[in-house]
């Protein structure tokens, strides 16, 4: 009976043993079965991304974007043309002004003075003005007149001086006892003086020919005053500018910024006080150079506004500087030096804003943009024109 019982157990632990390896054998195929499914659904996602990957390169090959953009426009720095003391400051900070509006006003009185001054030269120069073209007119006379006058007065020297040679030979020859010394030494006397006033007139004459040499030196006095009239003439309108400029103006619309003034404070020339920022607005956007390749002037672009998301922003090329911009920096590299290493370089593109802007949300200078230019659309070339220069010296056709 123990044999018999060990036998059956023997039995059964052997069947247990040989049926325990197919286990393994009957599981397998289920696992085969799910590598292959995996493999399936692998190639199959990549397949998609493919797929997807080669659809969004064909929709965007032709669309050109970068980060490296910010929004540029014009600021125009205030300076007074003359200095002085600020009586009234009429703006604030950020404050939108119209062109021609008064800004701030300076200390007029001494500038007035200077008006003023200037005022009284020029009456002074005019009057000397008449008082040489009166001289002029007077020398068109005086001078011929005093040339005739020393004519005259010669030929009346030379008649006395003939009477004094007949007097005086007349007493060297008569009898001498018809006469006396003292005659003698009279009709001798009148001979001399007769003598030296026929030199003396004759001098006269001498002086008095230049006629026209004086008469134009009379007329070139009447251009050194005219001259003089022009420069006080000038002058005046110097200090009358001086004055006007003493009310300072908005030269264009535009929004109050960087104020650097307070009323009271004492301003010199060319001081900057503030900047006028304008209301038209650019966008200036540092593209690599491997992305200009296909960029013409005109193409159009879009534009993101990183401030004012909701803002889709249209607007065109206008133009590539001919330049990078380390071409232009403060510090441009020194390439021919020491080792080089190859750097991609940007090139800043002007794109112009045509429709999009809100007026309620004015855009801000320096705001980051992402503009992506549209290189299938229709540009044109930005080659120089090959007309010359008119006589106004504007670009001829």
């Amino acid at each position: 009976m123990a044999d018999d019982h060990n036998e059956q157990s023997f039995s059964s632990s052997g069947t247990e043993a040989q049926n325990t390896p197919q286990k393994p054998e009957q599981a397998a195929p289920p696992q085969a079965k799910k590598s292959g499914r995996g493999k399936v659904i692998l190639t199959g996602v990549i397949g998609c991304l493919v797929i997807v990957g080669g659809v969004y390169w064909f929709m965007t090959r032709n669309e050109v974007e970068t980060d490296d953009a910010f929004t540029a426009g014009r600021s125009i720095t205030i300076a007074p043309h003359v200095g002085g003391y600020v009586t009234e400051l009429l703006v604030n900070d950020n404050q939108f002004v119209r062109k021609g509006q008064v800004l701030a006003r300076i200390d007029p009185r001494d500038w007035e003075a200077e008006r003023d001054k200037a005022a009284a030269q020029l009456a002074n120069a005019q009057a000397a003005a008449q008082a040489s073209d009166m001289m002029h007119r007077v020398a068109l006379l005086e001078f011929p007149g005093k040339l005739l006058q020393a004519q005259g007065q010669l030929a009346d020297a030379k008649a006395q001086l003939f009477k004094a040679e007949t007097d005086y030979r007349r007493q060297h020859g008569v009898e001498r006892a018809a006469t006396s010394q003292q005659d003698i030494d009279y009709a001798k006397a009148a001979l001399e003086a007769a003598k030296a006033r026929v030199m003396a007139s004759e001098g006269a004459v001498q002086m008095a020919q230049p006629v026209q040499p004086n008469i134009e030196n009379a007329a070139v006095q009447i251009s050194q005053q005219e001259a003089q009239v022009k420069a006080a003439q000038a002058g005046l309108v110097s200090a009358a500018l001086n004055v006007e400029w003493t009310v300072i103006r908005a030269p264009h619309d535009g929004w109050i910024s960087q104020r650097n003034i307070e009323q009271g404070n004492y301003v010199r020339q060319g001081q900057s006080l503030f900047a006028i920022v304008e209301p038209e607005v650019w966008v200036v956007a540092n593209y690599k150079e491997t992305q200009i390749t296909r960029m013409r002037p005109g193409q159009k672009v879009d534009i993101r506004v990183d401030a004012y998301p909701s803002l889709k922003l249209h607007g065109h090329i206008d133009s590539l500087q001919k330049g990078t911009g380390a071409t232009f920096s403060a510090f441009p590299p020194e390439n021919a030096t020491g080792n080089y290493v190859k750097i991609v370089q940007r090139v800043p593109v002007k794109i112009l804003i045509d429709e999009g802007l809100n007026p309620d949300q004015p855009l801000a200078l320096g705001l980051s943009v992402e503009p992506t230019v549209h290189v299938d659309t229709q540009g044109h070339s930005d080659a120089p024109p090959r007309g010359g220069v008119d006589n106004d010296g504007q670009a001829a056709p």
